[in-house]
């Protein structure tokens, strides 16, 4: 708004009047110097019998307004009476004036004090509101700064869980590479199972909280957002309502602003007003209580993730190295076994041997007690004697023939026993074989890897 100059005419200690006509007595004119007279015998209108001298050509026009001594004297009291009478009214207006100024000074002081004074209870109202809002700013930043943080780490033990989790798929996969008998849903595959459900159950969960958290960091950034603006409309309020209290009326830079009066651009009463910062703060005290509670959720996923998984950790490699003791103790009892399966194939390999060793020694016998037969079938006539000698001989053979089929029965025995531990031989390296494959898949592949890996969750501290 344009200040507008004001002519000197206008200024209120000096007055209008001061350039106009006054009011006077209505019987006095203006244009004359004394009163009319009241009286016709007073005027001169019979001038005929008085002979004035020509003084001067132009004065015999004056003639006719001549006064008498009378009229002069009475205008003389009556100009007393009047000025009298003019003085007193203007005393009294000047006195009345006077009062008049100095009530409305001291009116116009006392609002000038009393708006001071209403603006600075403004201006503490607003440091006030200013101090609750810059406090709340405070705390949201710290709590969005947390939040974050929180934030941060729960993504990284997400991503953390990632190679513990292949490592479970990884042995899963290694341990069907497993033959045989030792292919079986033993302690250490259901203990990997699990483990396997709660890695994914808890980078599910953490997924979810690492996007809660997001939703709610952008929700504590827009409070924060309106709790900033308030604050920077309340530093240049406070600013401008500072200038106007520190205004006098010796500040320079004052100046006229016809019609700024009647320019309303409020938006808000005082009660509204409070209220929208108030309705700011609430706001921002609900979010960082919502936020409050995701991070501590975040907190207490990190704490059991921690705690879940290393026990779940330590529960399979437990299981590992209980099943590797198994392994162990079976392979040595098939050691045990094969060593006796062994032995005994060689003590079987000489028996078998020694059987045939008998066999063929009862050849000789044989062929003697056959040959004595025939020999004697020679003898002559009476002399084919079926003595003791013949019965004998003859039960020799039959006893040599008993013994040899005793002898080869025992032999296809004995060779069927070296069959069977031959086989027996063969499962036991079989299966030594197998245990020996388990045993390196649960040792190296499994626990080796496991042990090797340290685990990204026991240095995942976070102070919340």
């Amino acid at each position: 708004m344009h200040s507008i100059q004001r002519s000197t005419t206008n200024l209120p200690w000096r007055s209008s009047t001061y350039y106009g006509a006054s009011t006077g007595n209505k019987l006095i004119p203006n244009a004359r110097s004394m009163p009319e007279p009241h009286l016709d015998d007073y005027r001169l209108g019979a001038l005929d019998p008085v002979k004035i001298p020509p003084v001067f050509s132009a004065a015999r026009s004056n003639l006719y307004t001549r006064y008498t001594p009378t009229d002069w004297n009475i205008c003389n009291v009556v100009n007393g009476v009047v000025t009298e009478k003019v003085v007193a009214g203007s005393e009294e207006l000047r006195g009345n004036a006077t009062r008049l100024c100095k009530e409305l000074d001291d009116k116009t002081r006392r609002t000038q004090e009393d708006v001071s004074r209403k603006l600075g209870e403004r201006i503490g109202n607003i440091e006030q509101w200013k101090s609750e809002v810059k406090a709340e700013i405070d705390d949201m930043v710290s709590e969005i700064d947390a939040l974050d943080k929180a934030k941060t780490c729960l993504a990284k033990t997400q991503l953390d869980l990632d190679v513990p989790l292949k490592i479970a798929e990884e042995c899963l996969y290694s341990r069907e590479k497993r033959r045989g008998i030792d292919l079986v849903h033993d302690e250490v595959e259901k203990q990997l199972i699990k483990e396997i459900d709660i890695l994914k159950s808890n980078q599910e969960n953490s997924r979810r909280l690492v996007e809660d958290a997001a939703a709610q960091i952008a929700l504590n950034r827009a409070a924060l957002h309106e709790l900033e603006k308030d604050l920077d409309d309340k530093l240049v309020a406070l600013n401008l309502d500072n200038n106007c209290h520190r205004m006098k009326d010796s500040t320079r830079s004052l100046h006229y602003y016809d019609g700024v009066h009647r320019v309303d651009n409020s938006t808000s009463i005082p009660v509204t007003w409070a209220q929208f910062s108030a309705d700011n703060i609430r706001r921002s005290r609900a979010e960082r209580l919502r936020s409050r509670d995701i991070r501590k959720s975040i907190e207490g996923l990190c704490n059991g993730v921690m705690d879940e998984v290393n026990d779940q950790w330590n529960r399979v490699n437990d299981a590992l190295e209980d099943r590797l003791k198994e392994y162990a103790d079976a392979k040595n009892k098939l050691q045990y076994n094969l060593t006796k399966t062994l032995q005994e194939i060689l003590d079987q390999e000489k028996a078998i041997e020694l059987l045939r060793v008998s066999i063929r020694e009862k050849d000789s016998p044989l062929q003697l007690a056959q040959t004595r037969l025939v020999t004697r079938l020679r003898r002559p006539n009476m002399e084919t004697c079926k003595d003791s000698a013949q019965h004998r001989l003859v039960g020799e053979v039959y006893e040599i023939n008993e013994s040899v089929d005793i002898l080869r029965a025992k032999l296809r025995q004995s060779e069927n026993a070296l069959q069977h531990l031959l086989k027996t031989k063969l499962s036991l390296e079989h299966d030594l074989d197998i245990k020996n494959n388990s045993i390196v898949i649960d040792r190296e592949k499994c626990l080796g890897i496991r042990r090797n890996y340290n685990f990204p969750l026991a240095r995942c501290i976070y102070s919340f």
